[in-house]
C-alpha cells in the first residue's frame, strides 16, 4: 500500500515542533487513505502466512467485547462504575463520574460519561458508528473533544462551560510547568486547591498555596508551575468573548523536570 507510507513520510517531512509535541503536516497527513493493515496489506498479498494463536486476545472493539471481560451478575447484567440496578436483566450499565440508576431494563445498554449519555437496545449496539457519524456531520464537539485532555505537564478537564465562561480542573505533575503564554480574548482566575503553585504574572514570580488565588488579565503574560514534591491541583475560571484552546500565544518553550 505505497500511498499510505508516501503520505506519512510527507506529513513527517512537513512536521513542526510545538513544545513537547511533533505535529505532522495536516494536509499531507489527510492524503493518507484511512485503511487498516488488514485491508490495505493482508487481504491483498499472496506472500503472507497465518497461524492460530490462543492467547485470549481481544481488541475490545465494541461495548459487547468490553462487557465480555467481566462476569455478569445473577441476572446477566454487566456494570462498571457508580451504578444501581433494580429489576434489570441482561443489561450493560456504566457510570463514569456520575451515578447511573436503572429500573426495569431488559437487554439495554446505558453508558454515561462526563460529557454524554448513550442508551440503546443491546442488539443495536453495532449501529453506534452511524450515530457517531451523524454527530460528526453536525459538528458536535463531543466527537473530538474529550473530558480529560492529557499534556506533558499533566492533564486538565472541563468542569462547566457557559456563555463567556469556562471552569477547568488542572492537574500539574511535580516539577512540571506550562509554557509562558498569554491570551488575547480571555482572562483567567486560578484557585489552588492542593499543592503549591509557582505563578509567573508579568514581571512577578510568586507562590500560591492551598485556598489562595490570583487573577491573570487579558493579554497578561503568565505561567503556572509546580515546584513541590506532590501534585498541584488548580481550578481555573476563564472569562471572555472567546474561550477556544487556540487562543494561546506561546512566548517560550515548555519544560518539564
Amino acid at each position: 500500500a505505497p500511498d499510505i507510507p508516501r503520505a506519512a513520510r510527507a506529513a513527517i517531512a512537513g512536521a513542526r515542533h510545538d513544545l513537547d509535541f511533533l505535529r505532522p503536516d495536516p494536509e499531507a497527513f489527510r492524503q493518507a487513505p484511512a485503511r487498516s493493515i488488514d485491508y490495505a496489506v493482508m487481504e491483498a498479498t499472496d506472500a503472507a502466512a497465518v497461524t492460530p494463536l490462543d492467547a485470549g486476545w481481544t481488541d475490545i472493539g465494541s461495548w459487547e467485547a468490553l462487557a465480555a471481560l467481566q462476569q455478569p451478575d445473577t441476572r446477566g447484567n454487566h456494570t462498571r462504575g457508580d451504578t444501581v440496578l433494580e429489576d434489570c436483566t441482561r443489561s450493560l450499565v456504566e457510570g463514569h463520574d456520575t451515578l447511573v440508576a436503572a429500573l426495569g431494563l431488559q437487554d439495554t445498554a446505558v453508558i454515561a460519561t462526563p460529557d454524554a449519555v448513550f442508551a440503546a437496545p443491546r442488539d443495536r449496539l453495532p449501529e453506534l458508528r452511524a450515530l457517531v457519524e451523524r454527530l460528526r456531520d453536525q459538528s458536535r464537539p463531543e466527537v473530538h473533544q474529550y473530558p480529560t485532555v492529557h499534556r506533558p505537564w499533566g492533564h486538565y478537564g472541563s468542569m462547566e462551560t457557559g456563555e463567556r465562561y469556562q471552569v477547568k480542573h488542572l492537574h500539574v505533575r511535580p516539577g512540571a510547568r506550562l509554557s509562558l503564554q498569554r491570551h488575547r480574548h480571555r482572562a483567567e482566575h486560578w484557585i489552588v486547591v492542593a499543592g503549591t503553585a509557582r505563578v509567573t504574572r508579568g514581571e512577578q514570580v510568586f507562590d500560591l498555596h492551598e485556598d489562595q488565588s490570583t487573577y491573570i488579565p487579558v493579554h497578561g503574560i503568565h505561567r503556572l508551575a509546580n515546584p513541590g514534591p506532590g501534585p498541584l491541583e488548580v481550578i481555573e475560571v476563564q472569562t471572555g468573548d472567546y474561550l477556544g484552546e487556540d487562543d494561546i500565544e506561546r512566548l517560550e518553550g515548555q519544560r518539564t523536570g
